[in-house]
């Protein structure tokens, strides 16, 4: 009922390859901790957040880490990658297997958006069972903000949440809250592993079925392996977080149709919130054109006196 589980949080450059990086990271773990037996990376750790990047699947990059999950024999989800695919660009994450075999793909149902650009939504759920283990689920950075995301996984039996992220704004703080609650509101296990340098700025999280903190990393590399209890997650779902509540029970039992789940619904006052779009400046979004200063300035040396 136990499982062990590593991340990798590590500097990540957006322009160079960092597969042999990552190569040698995982090297060196696994040195370090050979108990390990799964190892998750943080979201477009391989090749970076640029869309011209991406590659089909399978290809060379993926082919890569199914080599390094064969020659360690461990379960590995090397965050992940722009993919092409049917004329279009998803953010896909490969679940690969001790045999080196890919398992499954999943695509982000939601880039982050407006900012991820031309990154198309995936459209299906990805869980996998490690035999006499446990079923894990599969999503990646922004589709943890949509709670929807994390419920259907759950009840399509998860107890263990992957999610790689790639974080690198201030915004993380309120992600480490999403990410407390996501695990007590479906009494699972969440591994948050964020990238360093041009792809995140750390604190990447564990969390365990009750909400708390197993270990939260700081904004330097950090090799974080921990043990997860299988038995602790069925317990708190079967008796309640603390013995009191228990949330999935209720909303299996629950008597309310959520509506505003039906397709036909009309979503009335979100459609009034305009276009998905960059926030753009005040002068730019009401036309005004910009204040240009022709006054002279005044004379200075060359030498540099900040």
């Amino acid at each position: 009922m136990r499982f062990s589980v590593a991340g990798v949080q590590m500097y990540l450059s957006a322009i160079h390859s960092n597969v042999e990086a990552m190569r040698s990271r995982l090297d060196v773990l696994m040195a370090t901790f050979p108990w390990v037996e799964m190892v998750v990376f943080s979201e477009l750790a391989p090749q970076g957040f640029f869309l011209s990047k991406a590659e089909s699947l399978p290809g060379p990059t993926e082919n890569a880490f199914c080599e390094m999950a064969r020659k360690h024999k461990i379960w590995l989800l090397p965050g992940s990658l722009y993919e092409k695919r049917d004329g279009q660009i998803f953010n896909t994450a490969s679940v690969i297997n001790p045999d080196g075999l890919v398992v499954g793909r999943y695509r982000k149902m939601f880039p982050f958006r407006p900012y991820e650009e031309n990154v198309a939504s995936g459209d299906e759920f990805l869980v996998f069972d490690v035999p006499e283990v446990g079923r894990f689920g599969v999503s990646i950075c922004y589709d943890i903000w949509f709670p929807e995301t994390t419920r259907t996984l759950v009840a399509m039996g998860a107890e263990v949440l992957l999610h790689p992220t790639m974080t690198n704004t201030m915004d993380r703080n309120v992600e480490l809250a999403i990410i407390r609650a996501s695990a007590a509101q479906n009494q699972c296990y969440i591994m948050d592993i964020n990238g360093l340098g041009d792809c995140g700025n750390g604190h990447s999280l564990i969390v365990g079925p009750e909400g708390y903190i197993i270990h939260q990393a700081g904004g330097s590399s950090e090799m974080i392996p921990v043990e997860l209890d299988f038995e602790r997650v069925r317990h708190t779902r079967r008796n309640g977080i603390m013995g009191l509540g228990q949330p999935l029970k209720s909303f299996r039992d629950r008597k309310v149709a959520f509506d505003v789940y039906r397709p036909e619904v009309n979503f009335g006052h979100l459609n009034q919130l305009g276009p998905l779009e960059k926030k753009s400046r005040r002068a730019v979004a009401r036309g005004d054109k910009p204040i240009v200063d022709t006054t002279e300035a005044p004379e200075t040396n060359s030498t540099n006196t900040k």
